[in-house]
């Protein structure tokens, strides 16, 4: 009985392929986990976005024109690969599904990026990165001072100075670039 169970959920979850991925750890994390719903989102929306700043940073790389945004885009490459790995370890001592790709509006974001000609590429990619970690930062802000998980809010807490940095550098070679 407790097999037929197992295959069963299973084989439901299994049917979901065509939901965001974002969405679909979110509802593995809500079913699995105890830890506050909130904190469980941050996480999942964290890794999303990580794992879009280090494919938009190898864009970058590869893309930009000035080397100054390819520099940035390296830092973004090193530093959100640190960070991504550090957050995945910690999801998985909290039993926290992060999603196998990016989330469908991370996604649309590296997917215009692509569509960019390297002239264009650099205003926009600065453009995406400073309205990007702006936002992150607001994430990032709530979870360090509202998350229930102690690990979790520490590490918010500590990845907000790079997080703050990189918006600081991506606002100045924006400014640079008109």
């Amino acid at each position: 009985m407790l097999l037929m169970g197992a295959f069963f959920t299973q084989s439901c979850g299994d049917s979901e392929t065509s939901k965001d991925p974002v969405e679909k750890a979110e509802a593995t994390n809500e079913a699995n986990s105890t830890i506050k719903e909130d904190d469980s989102e941050f996480i999942v929306k964290a890794a999303s976005g990580g794992m879009m700043e280090v494919q938009a940073g190898q864009l970058a790389v590869q893309k930009a024109v000035h080397p100054r945004v390819k520099a940035f885009g390296e830092m973004l490459v090193a530093d959100h690969t640190k960070a991504n790995d550090e957050l995945k370890a910690l999801a998985a001592t909290k039993n926290i599904t992060v999603p196998p790709a990016l989330g469908e509006d991370h996604q649309k974001h590296v997917n215009e990026l692509q569509t960019k000609s390297e002239k264009d590429f650099d205003k926009e990619y600065m453009k995406i990165m400073v309205d990007d970690h702006k936002t992150d930062i607001s994430d990032f802000e709530k979870a360090a001072e509202k998350a229930t998980d102690p690990d979790i809010k520490a590490f918010a807490a500590k990845t907000l100075p790079v997080l703050r940095m990189h918006l600081d550098s991506a606002q100045a070679i924006k400014d640079a670039l008109k």
